[in-house]
Order: C-alpha cells, then structure tokens, then sequence
C-alpha cells in the first residue's frame, strides 16, 4: 500500500458496483479513508470488507440519489459526519469538510433510437447523472474552499466527447458532467480546489459487459482494440486526486484506448 493520499478522506458515489467499487479500492490503497455509497447496503458492505482486508478503512452510507434532493442533502450530512468521526479530513481537526469527492453515479442507458426514449427515462437520467452531482458539489466544494483545499473527481465518458448512435440520452448527460468540471474549475480552482474529469471510453465492468454487441464495432476501430479495466480508470483518478497533479484544474483525462484519439 502505497501513502499519497494517507490522511485524507474521500467520498465515491456509486461505489457499490462497477467503476465505482475499483475507485474506491484504489483510494484506500493509497491510505484514503473511503466513504462508500450506493443504493444496496449489502453490497457497500462488501466493498468495506474488501477494502479492510487491503488493509485500508472505509465506511458505507446509503444513498438512492435517485431520489433527487433530500437523498443528496442525507448523503452529503452522512459523508460530513464520517469524516468528522473518522478524524476530519486531511490533517485531523475534527469535523473538516471532505478532501476528496469522487462524482462517479450514474444511471446507465441502454443503447436506443432517440425516438423511443421515454419522458420518465429522461427525467431519472438527469436527476441522477446531472442534478446529483450538482447538488452534492454544491454542499462538498464550499468546505474544501473554506479550508483552502480539496480534489474533485466527475467520471464523465467517451460518449460526452464524441457522437454516438443510439446514445443520445447518456451522451446529454455526459456532456453536461464534462462542461460542469470546466465551470466548477473556474468557481473554486481559485480557492484551491481542484476539479477535473475521467472519461473512461467502453470498460469491462458488469454492466457495460451486457452490451457487448454493441460496444464490439467501437472496440473495433479503438486504437487499443480491446476493453478497458476498472482498475485503469481508478488510477486515473488517484492521480488527479493527489498532488501529483496539484497544477492540473479544468482537464479531461480520457482512459479510452485512444478512441477518442481518431
């Protein structure tokens, strides 16, 4: 286990599964106290016992951010009182705000013509990929900012960069997480909280592996010619989040084979 973020805690939405859980392992391998979360407690147990027995900590809090605001504003409280129970934050104190934020949730979409995507569908795809991360940065940053620090992650994806058919939905959405990092670098990068985007391109987690048919053609003219890993874009992560990326504000590291590339 390696030390650069020791000290520090961090709060990873959507950690229960997929990109999420290899995030929040790669965080507590560099010594992050880690702040699980996700709608199955069942799950988030077992990504804290997994990360236990790395030999690093973490807790689990629920969260449905599906819900919209009331279940935003219960997992920041939540998040808040882990920390401060946990030591506050980098450098102790009690009760700081969090140090690292890791804006990972989001409502997959199966792939489909524009023409047959529901109105229900748009409004659950933008409550959770769009007003959530919203709404828990805007409860998050200001603390980092008062305290003169923080590192802000949003996992936007290759399909917010470049066009996809039968993606119109997830893409919106996408777009709005990669525009939201360049307008919350020019809000708080000046307090020195950094925020910056992951954009995985089609990676092996358990659900993108569903749409295996579909994602194949994109494989195909990628560069890397095959599927990236979790683990891959959970370092990506743990770089932006550490100081070794201290003069890095606003970017967009893509973790895509070079797809994005051609």
């Amino acid at each position: 286990m390696s030390a650069r973020l020791q000290g520090r805690t961090a709060l990873v939405t959507g950690s229960t599964d997929g990109l999420g859980v290899g995030i929040a392992r790669a965080l507590a391998d560099e010594g992050a106290f880690v702040i699980v979360s996700g709608r199955s407690a069942a799950r988030g147990e077992k990504v804290v016992a997994e990360i236990a027995e790395r030999g690093g900590a973490a807790v689990f809090v629920r969260a449905d951010l599906a819900r919209g605001g009331p279940a935003v504003r219960e997992l920041a409280a939540a998040a808040q009182a882990a920390a401060a129970a946990n030591g506050g934050g980098e450098g102790g104190g009690g009760g700081g705000p969090l140090d690292i934020l890791v804006n990972n949730a989001a409502m997959l979409i199966a792939p489909s013509p524009t023409a047959e995507i529901s109105e229900d569908l748009i409004d659950g795809a933008l409550a959770v990929n769009v007003k959530a991360p919203i709404l828990l940065t805007g409860l998050i940053a200001p603390g980092m900012a008062a305290r003169g620090h923080g590192a802000i992650v949003n996992v936007g994806s290759i399909n917010g960069l470049v066009g996809m058919a039968g993606s119109a939905l997830y893409s919106t959405t996408k777009a709005a997480i990669h525009s939201l990092t360049k307008s919350w670098a020019a809000e708080y990068g000046p307090s020195g909280v950094r925020v910056n985007t992951v954009s995985p391109g089609p990676t092996a987690t358990e659900r993108n592996l569903a749409f295996e048919d579909h994602i194949a053609p994109i494989i195909a003219r990628t560069p890397s010619r095959r599927m990236g890993t979790p683990d891959e874009v959970a370092k990506a992560v743990v770089f932006l989040v550490s100081d070794d990326a201290l003069n890095i504000h606003g970017a967009t590291l893509t973790v895509d084979g070079g797809l994005s590339a051609i």
